[in-house]
């Protein structure tokens, strides 16, 4: 079993179709395919089932997954744990949801760069459960994501307390007007892609007003997402500190939740099983100086 075809296999399954995992792993589509055809010949089974949306795991396939991201994770892991000679440097992947990348991290980022020049630090943003799935796949060395989140092979330590602030066009000046002006149905939601965190926070916000039936908008950007609020597109939950830091941030209404919808937190997580080098314990340093790190 050659560990580029599990390595191929893990980020079909995480992207869920050739195209995506081909630019994940910088390759063509050809090549991704014949790994998958290889891999399924050397096992016997299929483990992808093909159709328009896509390609999903088959049962052998679910089976195969946790085993090929050990297998994946161990793999990256040996390298860095090779080269390691307790310096900081060469590459660190740190994954980050746009929100936190946008408002929180540019001191630390910064503050590490200043301490360890050496280490080469690439960031990525996408949602909580993007992220996970990339820290366990070892793509990711560690990522911030919202919180909470439990699993066996993960440690996480809070990184920021955030408040979730519901968002609207300047025009609603207060959550019982937003209720008395809009629809039965409600306003629409304007959300991230499935996976987000803030996301499922705002599904459970419409339910509690009664408007579980309210359209749906998905958008890829934060500054697309304030700026569609601000033109009375619909609503969006985020942060409180990241809308008051947009520049559009006069354009909109910032409407106060309650506690249960609120308060969540941002954790920084990495593989338990994963091995400290130097890098990565060099970015923890920085992420633990910050006074005010976990300041709301």
């Amino acid at each position: 079993m050659e560990l580029s075809d599990i390595k191929t296999f893990a980020a079909v399954a995480r992207t869920g179709g050739i195209t995506r995992a081909a630019e994940e792993l910088n390759t063509v589509q050809s090549n991704v395919t014949q790994r998958i055809k290889a891999l399924e010949a050397e096992i016997g089974t299929p483990l992808f089932e093909r159709h328009s949306r896509g390609m999903t795991l088959t049962a052998a396939g679910k089976r195969l997954l946790p085993y090929a991201q050990k297998m994946a994770a161990l793999s990256h892991e040996a390298v860095l744990a090779a080269r390691d000679d307790g310096e900081p440097k060469g590459p660190l992947a740190i994954g980050s949801m746009e929100t936190t990348a946008a408002v929180r991290l540019p001191p630390l980022l910064a503050d590490f760069h200043r301490r360890f020049p050496a280490v080469r630090l690439t960031l990525r943003t996408a949602t909580t459960a993007d992220l996970v799935a990339a820290v366990l796949d070892g793509i990711l060395d560690g990522a911030f994501v919202a919180g909470p989140i439990e699993h066996a092979e993960l440690f996480a330590v809070t990184a920021f307390r955030e408040e979730l602030v519901l968002v609207s066009a300047r025009r609603w000046t207060s959550l019982a007007e937003l209720r008395a002006g809009t629809p039965e149905s409600g306003p629409t939601a304007l959300v991230f892609r499935t996976g987000c965190t803030y996301r499922q926070r705002l599904e459970q916000v419409f339910v509690e007003f009664g408007w579980p039936s309210a359209a749906r908008f998905e958008l890829g950007t934060l500054d697309g997402m304030i700026g569609c609020v601000a033109a009375d597109m619909g609503v969006t939950l985020l942060p409180r500190a990241v809308v008051e830091r947009s520049a559009m941030h006069g354009s909109v209404s910032i409407h106060t939740l309650g506690a249960s919808h609120a308060r969540v937190e941002t954790l920084f997580i990495q593989r338990r099983a994963g091995h400290q080098y130097s890098a990565l314990t060099g970015f923890i340093s920085c992420l633990k100086k910050e006074d005010d790190v976990i300041a709301a």
